[in-house]
């Protein structure tokens, strides 16, 4: 069942990043989490209707569509990490996965998309599916840890998130987060082969803003 699930969700450029079978909303017995699947992701983006047509939330527009759509097909309920309230919680739901884990510089690092991960809504399930066991945290054997010392501010790193030395230096015409994305993200080797684009970092810098 579970691999007919993923061939539909890839099918709309979107993957698997992790399921959840205890903790759920009522009636919801299996939650998997779907994410970017990437390359290839941003381009589908891109030429969708919610890109072109000029109003606001474009991507959050386009989750609620096709993963509606993808709910609809396969008998499951829609959840977003947006709209709420109610908030649904996300953050509890990917590190309950054990594919998501607290990073050394705070925000979660998953075993495929790194510091890039984002969620992009789940698909709840009234059976229960039978989940892969999770990969190993990446960090586990990072050696170099990157992460820690990319910063070219110093707001994020293994002190606690300084938002306003991070907000001032994406104000800074000089800075290069805005156009490539957070170079903390991008510095974890994980992130490195998850094939997300510099447009598309850019987009989500300029949403973050």
């Amino acid at each position: 069942m579970l691999q007919d699930i993923e061939n539909h969700v890839e099918k709309q450029h979107l993957t698997i990043f992790g399921g959840v079978n205890d903790g759920l909303p009522e009636g919801i017995r299996t939650l998997l989490l779907l994410g970017p699947l990437e390359p290839g992701f941003w381009a589908c983006f891109t030429g969708s209707q919610e890109y072109g047509d000029g109003r606001a939330d474009p991507l959050d527009r386009w989750s609620e569509r096709v993963i509606g759509d993808l709910a609809n097909t396969l008998n499951a309920k829609a959840f977003f990490p947006f709209g709420g309230p109610p908030d649904q919680p996300f953050v509890q739901w990917a590190q309950a996965s054990g594919r998501a884990h607290v990073s050394p510089v705070g925000p979660l690092v998953h075993d495929a998309a790194g510091l890039m991960l984002s969620y992009r809504g789940a698909l709840g399930f009234a059976e229960v599916i039978a989940l892969p066991d999770p990969p190993p945290n990446p960090c586990d054997t990072c050696e170099d840890r990157p992460c820690l010392s990319a910063c070219p501010v110093g707001a994020l790193g293994p002190a606690p998130y300084d938002a306003a030395t991070c907000r001032t230096h994406l104000r800074h015409p000089e800075n290069i987060c805005m156009s490539k994305g957070c170079l903390v993200r991008r510095a974890c080797p994980v992130s490195q082969s998850h094939g997300r684009r510099e447009e598309q970092s850019a987009f989500h810098m300029r949403a973050f803003r």
